[in-house]
């Protein structure tokens, strides 16, 4: 396994520790001394797990170090310019240019409800014909007088309020009277009354949701400046791929094919391609190099199998290594590599539940980042029961929220989808596991819908 930050193949430099905070110098500190050391009691490898050696397990990086290095690759490349986007196709970008009025909003004295515009005390003569919206500004009106308006029609000049509908009657004569006073100004609303011309309605940086959609249209524009979405190309490895029908003769179907490119574009990615590769070594260097994408993903071959060629591929092109494994399970032999300036490699592991561990901890914080949208607020649930640990890498469980409590799954083996397909969230349990009530970090799932009603508990 080679060190992380260098060129696949090149010597491995001394770890580089000038951002890292007192205690994590320590920790790698600690983890160099302890390298050539035995597992100590207790801290054997769960069985029928490989065992990648104690020296590998500590070159590979920490989840949460993996993820913050991840983050800080994708501000390293050139800058990404802020592109035009019609608001059909801008929700969420993230807005590159503060969103500032057109006009005044609204535009003109408007009626906030279906009445009658008056003017001075009544008893009113109504006039014939009454104000719609859509329609020219109306004629104005003289004390005495008032007219039928609808919501959101231009109020006449020298109205002084809107009587509703509901607060008005009329006689036998045709003349309207109050059933309840209108104070001035009532349910008129004025022009400029949420923003006047040139008022900053969004800073930079705003994710793009329906509302603000309404917002930018009501404020008169068709396109938004916004950080364009980075690119995504997936590279699915392996020759016991099937693309359709039943599992036979030593084939499986292919489960990260139809996964992957929604969950990406769920993450913030315009996925360009989704290519089937197989295991062939001088077809994934072309395709790698070929590739214009921000973000090449591939899925198996991460491994030192006989054709698991991701490595040697990387090695070959004179990629530099970010992340080379990572202390996480499901999904240990993940990696993110920089493929030149503003490009990268995240290579997911082939297990289904292992490439979405890997999904999750490099290439949503890397696409993320690309896309300039605001990092989740991190929050904890207790656990309902009690989850085993791994003894020194991070376990990433599928739970159900259920109240205030977070419910792990069954089927949580690195090659299961039933668990993930059922969850709401992760639940980051760090080594040694967690205790039943214990309070433990969750990663919310782009499309959690708590409540459904399915828990393989």
């Amino acid at each position: 396994m080679t060190a992380p930050g260098t060129r696949v193949g090149a010597p491995a430099p001394a770890e580089d520790t000038d951002d890292l905070d007192v205690e994590e110098a320590l920790a790698l500190v600690r983890e160099s001394k302890d390298d050539s050391s035995a597992p100590g009691p207790g801290h054997e490898p769960p069985a029928g797990a490989a065992d990648t050696g104690r020296h590998e397990r500590h070159r590979a990086t920490p989840w949460g170090r993996a993820r913050e290095i991840a983050a800080r690759a994708a501000r390293s490349g050139a800058r990404r310019e802020p592109v035009s986007v019609r608001l059909g196709d801008a929700l969420g970008l993230v807005l590159a240019a503060p969103l500032d009025a057109l006009t005044d909003l609204p535009s003109f004295d408007t009626s906030a409800m279906d009445g009658w515009a008056v003017a001075g005390p009544g008893p009113w003569e109504v006039r014939e014909a009454g104000v719609l919206a859509g329609h020219a500004q109306p004629d104005p009106l003289t004390d005495g007088e008032a007219v039928r308006i609808a919501t959101g029609a231009r109020i006449p000049a020298d109205t002084t309020a809107v009587l509703r509908s509901e607060h008005g009657r009329t006689d036998a004569q045709g003349r309207l009277h109050a059933t309840r006073e209108a104070a001035h100004g009532q349910d008129i609303r004025p022009r400029g009354q949420e923003c006047r011309s040139g008022d900053q309605l969004l800073p930079v940086g705003t994710l793009v949701t329906p509302a603000v959609l309404g917002l930018a249209a009501a404020a008169g524009y068709d396109t938004v400046t916004a950080v364009p979405r980075p690119r995504v190309e997936v590279l699915v490895l392996g020759d016991e791929l099937l693309g359709e029908g039943l599992p036979h003769d030593g084939l499986v179907r292919d489960a990260l094919g139809p996964m992957l490119p929604p969950w990406l574009r769920a993450l913030g990615a315009d996925v360009v391609a989704v290519r089937r590769i197989g295991d062939d070594a001088r077809a994934l260097r072309k395709a790698v190099t070929g590739s214009a994408a921000d973000l090449v993903v591939t899925t198996g071959g991460t491994a030192a199998g006989p054709v698991d060629h991701v490595h040697p591929t990387l090695e070959r092109i004179g990629a530099e290594l970010l992340v080379d494994g990572v202390k996480v399970r499901p999904g240990h032999p993940m990696l993110l590599a920089r493929l030149d300036e503003g490009r990268h490699l995240v290579g997911l592991p082939g297990n289904p539940l292992a490439a979405v561990s890997g999904l999750l901890t490099l290439a949503e914080p890397l696409l993320r980042t690309l896309a300039a949208r605001p990092a989740p607020e991190p929050y904890t649930l207790p656990l309902r029961d009690a989850v085993q640990g791994h003894p020194y890498d991070t376990r990433l469980i599928p739970v159900v929220l259920r109240g205030d409590r977070a419910v792990p799954l069954h089927y949580n083996g690195p090659a299961m989808l039933r668990g993930i397909a059922a969850a709401d969230a992760l639940a980051v349990v760090p080594p040694g596991g967690a205790g039943q009530g214990v309070e433990t970090e969750l990663l919310d799932l782009p499309w959690a819908a708590a409540g459904i009603g399915v828990c393989f508990t």
